[in-house]
């Protein structure tokens, strides 16, 4: 009698009616996944031109009002990379890049630029500091092609980040520098009582 009330248990089978269940989702979620799809330029005998990727509906208007080729999104101005930026330098373009670094880059770069962020210590991996001498002496461009495009194990923060963001951290990134390579004697004498009497 007691066997039998441990097989009718109604706890045990709540427990078991679950794996049907289970399976029949897994089962369903394979097809979904592997359904027929066309990846971005991929070819197509549906369309009459040969593409898969449609052309824009005509008068699509873009997102922005910047030109595509505009230093604003592209980061350079005749092929060259941009010496300045594309937009006022005000403490509130630097406060929204300080977040936005302190957000995306400071996790391998360092809050302080120096490369001794926390996933390049737990990563084992080597970080350039934002402070080396090449680094230093760039255009703002190079910062902004950077975050844009990726570089080496750094991959492209382009879906990541705005491009009016990714100014406002190439500017930052060069107040980090300054900050952290001015040299004491163009200090005023209150600038250095500051920093501690030196």
């Amino acid at each position: 009698m007691e066997s039998a009330a441990r097989t009718l248990n109604p706890s045990r089978l709540a427990r078991v009616a679950w794996i049907p269940l289970c399976l029949l989702l897994a089962a369903c979620h394979i097809d979904m996944y592997d359904q027929p799809r066309y990846t971005a330029n991929q070819p197509s005998d549906f369309f009459e031109d040969g593409r898969a990727m449609r052309p824009p509906v005509p008068n699509t208007v873009p997102m922005t009002d910047e030109p595509p080729d505009s230093v604003m999104l592209t980061g350079r101005a005749n092929g060259e990379l941009a010496v300045e930026l594309p937009m006022e330098l005000t403490a509130e373009l630097l406060e929204r890049g300080q977040t936005r670094y302190n957000a995306y880059c400071a996790p391998c770069h360092g809050l302080a630029g120096d490369g001794n962020g926390v996933i390049a210590y737990r990563g084992g991996i080597q970080v350039p500091s934002l402070h080396n001498d090449r680094l230093r002496t760039v255009q703002v461009g190079y910062f902004f092609d950077v975050i844009t495009n990726g570089i080496n194990r750094m991959y492209s923060y382009a879906n990541r980040i705005p491009p009016e963001d990714r100014w406002a951290v190439a500017a930052y990134v060069r107040a980090l520098q300054l900050s952290q390579n001015v040299d004491a004697n163009d200090l005023t004498a209150e600038e250095r009582q500051q920093l501690g009497g030196q």
